[in-house]
Order: structure tokens, then C-alpha cells, then sequence
């Protein structure tokens, strides 16, 4: 007998479906085609431990299953379940009439439980385009697929739940989310605040600037300087997601299977913070079959290098495209994926190798030659693509010792959405770019015109910190975010001279 049972691959974010054709005739041999990776023919294994744990067998028939399309790689141990029903409901073992209406994925363990699965948000997301009636996966998921409306989504803790439903007719227990109402519930919940940092106004000035126009930001002091605890709070003052950020940003998470099981939708944007040892591919994605790098999971929020110099060039490099483009785009002989990586880029590095160049309380214990080889590390192209550089210094002990607490983020908040909305206003008839920092060359001419006196000021800046092309870009679109956040339909003069003190690599003494 011939029975068909659905499936999903996920290739990138999208996923594609997977046709399981199982057909059980007399004689003796299990044939399994259509490109099975190794999880997959090791599933005969799991399925027949898992069947005789629960009163059913595994039959002693010739077994042909084959996975279409069948040129598609399929890899992953998710398919256990479908292929265990497919098996049961060929060998008549269970009545199946109405198997086909559902997608069915889920991993089993040899008692017959189920194990979570990756990538259960893109496969529900393609079940409802489909026109599939319901998807039945692992409880652990089942709130990441409940996101989609219009979806009849079970969760089942055992493979005996799934059987009883198609030959008994016991029903499943169906989850409802009110992706609204609990997206919109967890909004406001911070686990970080900036009213925890003392001192640092101007830093913070340089954060909320930064959060407002989208900007990526480097902060250079000595250790101890609170470069990391305000890395860590810029999440915090960046403007909520929205709910189509939200479910983009949910379905790279749902592929790598980094979503927590008690949530269904990310409400708080991410924040990834790698370690310096990091390779490119982990960086940016990749591998035999790619995945997400930390670039694509910071998608719609904030990828923090600390220690900056101690990652590797080649690593850094690679960053570069996907810092402009806001995407990456990974080559293989047979297929090519694209993940999003619309992300701010905040790093942090010490001034030198000792950590306290430029520091006046402390001795400057590196040589010229030490500190050119340190900052060597970092390339020119890759600076000019940061919009601000901020020095940091040590808080004194004056403003550690206060009982005042510093502003709360959830005021800067309100400010920096006030001026993402001017910012969305401003470019609504463009689909691609919604902040200034994404405004190309055209837009910048358009949006960031000068007056007389402001131009003077730029060119002698230009001029004396020897800024190229791309800075000069960097700091209208900086001056251009400082305007909106005043609330100013023009950059004033004042807006350039604040813009150009956060280009501090620029200047003398640093890199060069």
C-alpha cells in the first residue's frame, strides 16, 4: 500500500515542503531515497525501538520511502514522525483517511517521545500558504508555529498522541496565541536600563544618538570604563519592534532553534555579543549546508564586538558587505541563500595594547610600533563604515559614589522613536531605506543640505582630520539624526560641530 505524508525542509528562512511517499509491499528490505542525510537513515533505528515501545511493530515488509522532491537534500532528524505514520498507515496499522491534510514533523526518542525541531515557524509560515488544515509537531515548538494565524497547530509530547488521533479519532489539544496581545504584553519588559550607569552623559548622549538614526558605534577607552554596560543597555533605547520585525527577526532564531520554549514571538530585539575567537563563517554564515552567522541573528538588533583589534581581520573583513548591503549572501555549487542582516553594529577596543592610550590618570606603557600594530588590525574601509567614534573614559569616583540615578531608558526611548518617526516620514516612498544611516549618496544630498556657514565648518574638519569620501557621508547622516532629535528641519551649524567630535580615530594621534 501507498501512503503520502507531508514534511518541511528549511533552506535559509524559507522552508520548502516535503512529500514522504512510503509504500510497503511483501518481501523483505527497508530502501530509503531522495537524498537522506545520515540522521535520517539512522531514523529506521529510532522508529522501530519507538513503535515496539508502544504496542505497535515495525513491519517485516519490503519498504520503499522516498523523500520529493528528490534532487533536494534532506538533512536533520525532524522527519522521525512523518516517516513513523507513513509507515503505520502503509502497513495498515493504523487508519489514516485524512493524514494528508497535515504536516507532520517532530523527532522521536526510543520510548516514542518527541524531541524539538528547528525551524518550526518558517515551516508553519509555508503549511498556511499551502493551504494545509493543521501542522503537528513537538509541544516544545508549538508556540513558535501558533504565531500563525489561520493554522490549526498541535503540540504532542508522544508519537501514541498522533496515532490515537487519525485511528481513533481522540482528538489533539489545538494552541491559540494572540500573537497581538502577548507580542504587545512583553514590549516593555528591559532587562537592561541606562538609569543603572553613572556618569557617562556624553556617552549616552552618543548611544541615543546612535539608537535613533540606526547608527553603528565604537567606543574606545581603558578597561573598567563601562564600554560593555553600555553596549549591553543600547537594546533598551532603540525604538520596539514591530510585529513584522518581530516574526522576521522570530524565523531566523526558529532555524537555528534558539527560541526559548515559553515564547512564541521575540518581543525584545537581540543582542549578540560574539567571542573574539569567532571564525568568518560563524560570523557570517555558512557552512555544507549554511546556516544564520551571528550577523543574521542580530537581524533587527544590536551585534556587539568587544575587544575589537583581538578578532581576527579576515573575520572583521567580511563584515563589510553585509554591513552596506544589510544582507549576506552565501554560494553553494547547487543552491544560494540569502539571510537578512539588518543589524547595528556596536564594537568596543582599548585604546592600545596596555589598554590606557590617551587615558591622562594612567602611564602610556605601549611603543608607537605596539600601538600601530594593534590598531592595524582594524582596516580603513571597515572604520569608515562606523559612523561614530567615541572616546570613553574612566568614571570618577565622585559620580560612582552618587545615590542619583541616571536617566531611564524608557525616556530615551520615547525621544529616539519620536525621531525614527520623523525618520519613516521622511522616507516613506522608499522601501529599502528607513533610517538616515541607511540613506545612500542621492538621499544624502537630498535630505542633508547645508547652509554656507555649516559647509565652512565641514571643509575645514574635512580638511584638517584628512577625512575621506565615506566620513564625510558618515557625518551628514549623523548631523542629519542630531537635527531630529531636536526636532530641526535643517542641519544647523551646531549639529555638523557636535557630528564631527564623534569621529575620533579620524583625528591626530590615533590611526595613521
Amino acid at each position: 500500500m501507498l501512503v503520502k505524508v507531508y514534511g518541511s525542509a528549511v533552506f535559509g528562512v524559507e522552508a520548502t515542503t516535503i512529500t514522504v511517499e512510503v509504500n510497503v509491499v511483501s518481501g523483505i528490505g527497508y530502501h530509503l531515497v531522495g537524498l537522506p542525510d545520515n540522521a535520517i537513515k539512522e531514523s529506521s533505528f529510532r522508529i522501530a525501538a519507538a513503535l515496539q515501545n508502544n504496542s505497535y511493530k515495525f513491519p517485516g515488509k519490503k519498504i520503499t520511502i522516498n523523500m520529493a522532491p528528490a534532487d533536494l537534500r534532506k538533512e536533520g532528524s525532524a522527519y522521525d514522525l512523518t516517516l513513523a505514520l507513513g509507515i503505520l498507515a502503509a502497513s495498515n496499522q493504523i487508519k489514516a483517511v485524512d493524514i494528508g491534510d497535515f504536516l507532520i514533523m517532530g523527532e522521536l526518542s526510543l520510548d516514542g517521545s518527541l524531541q524539538p525541531i528547528r525551524g518550526a515557524l518558517p515551516i508553519a509560515i509555508k503549511a498556511k500558504e499551502e493551504g494545509y488544515k493543521g501542522f503537528i509537531l513537538p509541544i516544545q515548538n508549538v508556540k513558535e508555529a501558533a504565531i500563525v494565524s489561520g493554522l490549526e497547530v498541535y503540540g504532542v509530547s508522544n508519537i501514541l498522541e498522533v496515532i490515537n488521533y487519525f485511528d481513533k479519532g481522540i482528538p489533539l489539544e489545538r494552541t491559540v496565541i494572540d500573537t497581538r496581545l502577548e507580542f504587545y504584553n512583553n514590549l516593555e519588559h528591559l532587562e537592561h536600563d541606562f538609569a543603572d550607569v553613572k556618569g557617562q552623559e556624553s556617552i549616552k548622549r552618543c548611544m541615543e544618538i546612535a539608537a535613533a538614526g540606526g547608527h553603528n558605534i565604537i567606543l574606545i577607552g581603558p578597561p573598567g570604563a563601562g564600554k560593555t554596560m553600555l553596549a549591553k543597555r543600547l537594546p533598551s533605547i532603540l525604538p520596539p519592534m514591530t510585529l513584522h520585525e518581530a516574526l522576521e527577526t522570530t524565523k531566523i532564531h526558529s532555524v537555528v532553534g534558539k527560541i526559548n520554549n515559553h515564547v512564541g514571538l521575540m518581543s525584545q530585539r537581540p543582542f549578540r555579543s560574539p567571542h573574539h575567537t569567532i571564525s568568518d563563517v560563524a560570523l557570517v554564515g555558512g557552512g555544507a549546508y549554511p546556516q544564520p552567522g551571528e550577523i543574521s541573528l542580530s537581524h533587527n538588533g544590536v551585534l556587539f564586538l568587544d575587544e575589537l583589534p583581538e578578532f581576527k581581520r579576515g573575520v572583521l573583513e567580511v563584515m563589510r558587505q553585509p554591513l552596506e548591503d544589510r544582507e549576506v549572501t552565501i554560494s553553494r555549487a547547487k543552491f544560494t541563500v540569502t539571510y537578512p542582516s539588518s543589524f547595528m553594529l556596536v564594537a568596543s577596543m582599548n585604546p592600545s595594547p596596555s589598554g590606557f592610550f590617551n587615558d591622562p590618570g594612567s602611564p602610556m606603557s605601549s611603543s608607537p610600533g605596539e600601538m600601530q600594530r594593534y590598531l592595524s588590525k582594524i582596516s580603513g574601509p571597515l572604520l569608515d563604515r562606523i559612523d561614530i567614534h567615541i572616546e570613553v573614559t574612566p568614571v570618577p569616583f565622585e559620580k560612582l559614589s552618587e545615590e542619583r540615578n541616571g536617566e531611564k531608558s524608557v525616556d530615551i526611548r520615547k525621544r529616539v522613536t519620536k525621531a525614527r518617526q520623523l525618520q519613516t516620514e521622511r522616507f516613506k516612498e522608499n522601501d529599502k531605506v528607513h533610517y538616515n544611516a541607511q540613506m545612500n549618496v542621492k538621499q544624502i544630498s537630498e535630505h542633508c543640505k547645508l547652509e554656507d556657514s555649516s559647509k565652512e565648518l565641514l571643509k575645514i574638519a574635512m580638511e584638517r582630520l584628512n577625512l575621506s569620501a565615506r566620513a564625510y557621508d558618515r557625518i551628514l547622516k549623523v548631523s542629519r539624526t542630531i537635527a531630529d532629535l531636536s526636532e530641526s528641519e535643517h542641519i544647523q551649524g551646531s549639529h555638523i560641530s557636535e557630528a564631527i567630535q564623534y569621529r575620533s580615530l579620524d583625528r591626530e594621534g590615533w590611526l595613521g
